[in-house]
């Protein structure tokens, strides 16, 4: 059987017809500029049909046509970045199925990293969340099977299912020796976006555990009804971004312009003329002014690192915590005839200042040793007293009583958010002062 010739013929007329496309594209972007062709790389377009006529005609199993073909594509994209893929049709419905908040499976937001599964995140109450899985940890098989070289999709269509089924995975996490065994059950992960409380009168927290189509109405929302629950407006605010992955653009545009007057949110820019976008902020601040501090980690990536970004730039907020993940490109999805899509990355994105988040992530303006905040978790939790509080005499100790016990709760729980708490309390006191309250 040679199929060479044929199939050779097949691919250039497809690489052809691309070919004619972009070069219209280009010549038309600039404006009059003379038109140039696009090179065919030949040589290589006929080492593939070659190779694919080895595989049909001398492959001790029989493949089908349309598989070698697929396998290609996939290959082709894989090869471009962590982030860009094909889905074929199911795929692709998974995919729009995460973004509508709610979907069978284990609540992780996974990468790719040295051939294996990263995790990026796990997604609050949870399955992996309660489990204890980290941002970093490798995920080296899935019921016993290696993910070295799965392709990502893959990985995640074996890690969702049906509600109530287990499934083992192995991990690799920096620090320990050897790989362990986490057996979960899937649930179904309705992801709440937005959850509120107050810390003490006056000061709230609010996290963000995903970046969904409502989040930005459901922040204001909260934002409300915490100020309607304190004496006072709300003189500060802690926002948790710790360990959220990410979501929908318009989403962070819409967080972040929650908090800004005026100014660049977030820039992208890509090859093409219409990856390069802007957003700008409105004329308006859900908090007047006050202060705000972030919480961040190696699990706060893409939408929260532009969030993080846009407030750090504009010196809005203070940043608490380590750095982030460094996920900085913007994957558009191109559905293709067939129902099937092209997952790609297009362009990047930006800080206001013109910082790339890609790779680097944003530098938090307070870092917070991890070791040391467990270390003083347990220190807390043994003396039944928040860390470094002194008995004060003299003190109204009745009527300071619930509020010591609140503190106490809260370094007990976690200790950053208390940290970040007295930060805010500091800033609150120190813009008072330059307001001349």
């Amino acid at each position: 059987m040679n199929v060479t010739r044929p199939l050779f013929a097949l691919m250039a007329g497809i690489m052809l017809g691309v070919a004619a496309t972009v070069t219209t594209n280009v010549v038309a972007d600039r404006s009059g500029a003379s038109g140039g062709s696009i090179d065919l790389p030949l040589e290589h377009l006929r080492a593939f049909s070659e190779v694919f006529s080895r595989i049909r005609s001398d492959y001790v199993e029989e493949v089908s046509a349309g598989d070698l073909i697929e396998d290609a594509i996939r290959g082709m994209l894989a090869g471009l970045d962590p982030y860009s893929s094909y889905l074929k049709p199911d795929e692709f419905e998974e995919l729009q199925s995460g973004t509508r908040g709610e979907f069978g499976g284990l609540g992780l937001e996974v990468g790719r990293e040295d051939g294996f599964v990263k995790v990026i995140a796990p997604i609050d109450d949870t399955p992996a969340e309660r489990a204890g899985l980290q941002p970093g940890d490798l995920i080296i098989r899935v019921d016993g099977e290696s993910t070295k070289g799965m392709e990502l999709n893959e990985a995640v269509r074996r890690m969702r299912g049906e509600p109530g089924t287990t499934i083992e995975l192995t991990v690799v996490r920096e620090g320990q020796d050897a790989p362990f065994s986490v057996s979960l059950e899937r649930d179904v992960i309705r992801v709440v976006s937005v959850r509120a409380r107050m810390l003490e009168d006056g000061f709230g927290y609010v996290r963000i555990s995903q970046f969904q189509s409502r989040t930005g109405p459901q922040l204001l929302d909260a934002l409300e009804e915490l100020s309607a629950k304190g004496e006072q407006p709300l003189k500060g605010l802690v926002l948790d971004l710790r360990n959220n992955p990410g979501g929908v653009l318009q989403a962070a545009v819409a967080v972040s312009d929650a908090f800004l007057r005026e100014g660049t949110i977030v820039y992208t820019e890509g090859p093409r003329e219409r990856a390069h976008m802007d957003f700008d902020a409105t004329a308006n601040d859900a908090l007047a002014g006050a202060p705000i501090v972030v919480l961040v980690n190696g699990g706060s990536a893409s939408a929260s690192e532009i969030v993080a970004g846009a407030l750090q730039d504009h010196r809005r907020a203070v940043l608490m915590g380590a750095p982030t993940f460094g996920k900085g490109s913007v994957q558009s999805v191109l559905p293709l005839n067939s129902g099937s899509a092209v997952k790609l990355t297009t362009a990047k994105y930006f800080t206001p200042s013109g910082r790339s988040i890609e790779a680097d992530g944003i530098a938090p303006d307070v870092a917070i040793d991890e070791a040391l905040r467990v270390a003083r978790d347990e220190d807390a939790g043994r003396e039944g007293r928040e860390p470094d509080e002194q008995p004060q005499e003299g003190v109204e100790r009745e009527r300071d009583e619930d509020a010591v016990e609140r503190r106490r709760e809260i370094a007990r729980d976690d200790y950053a958010i208390y940290e970040a708490l007295n930060l805010l309390k500091g800033l609150n006191i120190l813009q008072s002062q330059a307001e001349g309250r």
